[in-house]
């Protein structure tokens, strides 16, 4: 049967201002680091990414690695573009990335020119395209010079293989540095992806006032502490889970009885609110619209349904604020 796009798509999903860029992305963003590989059923995927576009999602996130095995969430992607999204490409947001090991020898890894500009060619190749919209550097490398990194990022968007660049996991010293390099280049950086949660709050320790006072958008990965942040484990361990697997980001350990009854108490503010814990933590994590997009991960559709149905309540009371601190901080 041909996708046919839902006509109301964008009449409930909320779409904020990148920094000062022109550009508009949804508040909630699809990424496809996990249950897009080779390994996964592509027709759960593929109801995935049709319900997630259906109710507004524009923006899809993926890195060459992406998988298991690696590169084949964006082969995926590539056979969704061609099956299904064709008509729809201009209504998209696609980004992609490298700085992590993608393949053997010294030029499948890091930040060199070499390896972001083969990394990008194999990337547009797999996914049947001619450009992305965003081209991040995955990491800092620390034997790479950073005006090497951003010059590759700046001949990307020269030759038309990426309209944006972006950076990921640079912390906020080398995030100014990178944003003065572009500056300077005429190619200025468009957005940061972070790792962000109500678990994991690094930023707030002066990379949101970078990005701020220099007008550069961010969008959070891992807003669900990788599913600590939801219901999954309020009774233990489902078998089915990232922490059962050894293989995961996250392992047992991590599931420890101290975090357990943070999540427990979150889950009744989260309850009064009339939410979900992950709806919560989600509304959290774009409190006070420091964050432009936060990015999810999904394994069924209806994880996609419940996160979009954030969008009915983003605010918070002061008393709310002050009662999740206390959690977070006990």
């Amino acid at each position: 049967m041909v996708y046919q796009a839902a006509e109301n798509r964008y009449q409930s999903m909320k779409y904020n201002r990148s920094g000062r860029s022109g550009l508009l992305l949804p508040a909630i963003s699809l990424g496809l680091w996990h249950n897009f590989g080779g390994v996964d059923s592509f027709e759960n995927g593929r109801g995935m990414l049709r319900r997630a576009f259906d109710l507004g999602i524009t923006h899809f996130d993926l890195a060459n690695n992406y998988g298991p095995p690696a590169g084949s969430a964006e082969e995926m992607f590539g056979r969704m573009i061609k099956s299904d999204f064709a008509p729809y490409r201009d209504e998209m947001i696609i980004s992609t990335k490298a700085g992590y090991y993608m393949w053997p020898g010294p030029y499948g890894d890091w930040g060199s020119k070499k390896y972001l500009t083969a990394s990008l060619d194999q990337s547009l190749k797999r996914m049947g395209i001619d450009y992305v919209d965003i081209f991040y550097s995955h990491r800092p490398d620390p034997n790479t010079p950073l005006e090497e990194t951003m010059s590759a990022l700046d001949s990307i968007v020269r030759q038309g293989k990426a309209l944006y660049v972006g950076i990921s996991n640079y912390n906020a010293e080398q995030t100014a540095e990178a944003i003065n390099i572009l500056t300077q280049l005429g190619t200025p950086l468009f957005i940061h992806q972070p790792r962000y949660s109500m678990f994991n709050r690094w930023i707030e320790g002066g990379l949101q006032d970078v990005l701020q006072e220099n007008g550069v958008g961010s969008i959070a990965f891992s807003p669900l502490a990788q599913g600590l942040l939801t219901n999954k484990y309020l009774t233990g361990i489902p078998a089915d889970s990232r922490a059962a697997k050894s293989t995961g980001f996250l392992q047992k350990d991590q599931v420890t009885a101290e975090v357990m009854a943070r999540v427990q108490k979150l889950n009744e503010i989260a309850a009064e609110r009339g939410q979900s814990l992950s709806q919560m933590a989600l509304a959290w994590v774009l409190r006070g619209g420091k964050v432009t997009s936060v990015l999810i991960g999904a394994s069924k559709v209806s994880q996609i349904e419940e996160n979009v149905a954030v969008l009915n309540n983003l605010d918070f009371s002061d008393e709310e604020l002050a009662r999740i601190e206390d959690v977070l901080n006990s």
